[in-house]
């Protein structure tokens, strides 16, 4: 691959987490933001609410984040107000998909989780640049994601607490960390259940 087409497909540094537990759905990602070997900035969000009950984490260029968490929102937004239902998770993901795919000639350089919990139950979905849609019940995204899957691995269990989920969650963005040095900063947790979803923030 030329340098040119390496650049153009360059991923920043992360470590992002997607989880399912009994209940609902955990997403958490790292604060750090980083382009090369610069540190941009330490308070970066890469999470994010796209309707009442479904989040998604992200890994990549910040903007291309909020670009493409803004228009699913708002597709979220006119599917309610339209059908007087919320949209489902798989739904959320495929609009995700489609956006993703659509932009493949020009891609958003981004990794995404996409979770959340509906009537079908709690769901987790995996997207890569060009759109791939996966469904899983836990994975790691971004440059930390080797060292993270394999603490997820080694601890993951169906239908665990969300304590315990909480707590795996944290043990394996603090493994990456460890070894990443392009992922740290503090964690941003979105956890998302029947009743909603609660964001918190964990400083280290």
């Amino acid at each position: 691959m030329s340098d040119e087409a390496q650049s153009r497909f360059y991923m920043p540094g992360a470590t992002t987490i997607g989880l399912v537990f009994a209940d609902g759905v955990i997403l958490a990602s790292e604060k750090r933001v980083t382009y090369g070997s610069m540190i941009m900035s330490k308070t970066g969000k890469k999470v994010f609410k796209i309707a009442d009950q479904v989040g998604a984490a992200c890994a990549g260029l910040v903007s291309d984040m909020q670009i493409l968490t803004r228009e699913v929102e708002a597709q979220a937004k006119l599917f309610a107000l339209d059908a007087k239902r919320p949209m489902t998770v798989n739904a959320a993901a495929k609009v995700m998909s489609n956006v993703l795919f659509n932009r493949r000639m020009i891609p958003l350089i981004i990794q995404t989780i996409v979770g959340g919990i509906d009537d079908s139950g709690p769901a987790l979905y995996v997207l890569d640049v060009l759109g791939s849609l996966l469904p899983d019940t836990y994975a790691a995204v971004g440059s930390g994601a080797q060292m993270a899957t394999g603490v997820l691995e080694q601890g993951y269990k169906d239908k665990m607490t969300q304590k315990d989920a909480k707590n795996l969650v944290l043990k394996a963005i603090k493994s990456a960390v460890r070894r990443d040095v392009m992922s740290g900063d503090g964690i941003d947790f979105l956890i998302i259940t029947k009743e909603g979803i609660q964001e918190e923030t964990f400083d280290f």
